[in-house]
């Protein structure tokens, strides 16, 4: 029983860690591109 529940448990964290990478590469690429992170979490025009 242990196993499984420490399966979900390292599961939920590489989720969120996925999560959190991917956020990071998104806010990195709307750098790039020359816009500015919302905070909604979208990319946005800089004006």
């Amino acid at each position: 029983m242990f196993r499984l529940i420490r399966l979900l448990v390292l599961l939920a964290v590489a989720f969120f860690a996925g999560m959190i990478a991917e956020r990071a590469h998104q806010r990195d690429l709307c750098a790039r591109s020359g816009g500015v992170w919302l905070r909604a979490g979208l990319c946005g025009t800089a004006e």
